[in-house]
């Protein structure tokens, strides 16, 4: 598919009521689930559409109880931004690997805790390598 900058644009409004948050939210996980057989195709991925989906609905998951229209309407903004760079093409492989297979679960170790193990892991692994 060609890139055509403005062809996913969309202007920044601000969510009126949380029924207006939620149905934002369906219409972008909507745009983000049909967008995973493309997703593979362009960036030549080894992982199949049902795992794409999998890992997409887990994202979405994680902020399933927010509940300030504030945050959800931030939270909004930066998916459709990342939505429509990765529809564009305007990531490298790396990049979308690295947000797909980025695992935020893990805990945060504290400053005390890397230190007593002698070294620091995020320094170690590079951003974007798509290595959990």
């Amino acid at each position: 598919m060609s890139t055509i900058p403005a062809r996913l644009a969309q202007t920044t409004r601000l969510s009126t009521s949380r029924a207006d948050a939620r149905h934002r939210v369906m219409q972008l996980y909507r745009d983000w689930y049909r967008g995973a057989p493309e997703i593979i195709a362009t960036y030549s991925l080894s992982l199949t559409t049902a795992q794409v989906r999998h890992i997409l609905r887990q994202r979405f998951e994680r902020n399933r109880f927010v509940t300030d229209p504030r945050a959800i309407d931030v939270l909004l903004l930066k998916s459709r931004q990342d939505y429509q760079e990765t529809m564009n093409c305007w990531k490298q492989p790396d990049h979308v690997l690295g947000i797909l297979l980025n695992a935020e679960d893990k805990p945060q170790k504290t400053f005390l805790q890397k230190f007593l193990e002698g070294r620091d892991e995020e320094a170690v692994i590079p951003a974007a390598s798509g290595v959990v």
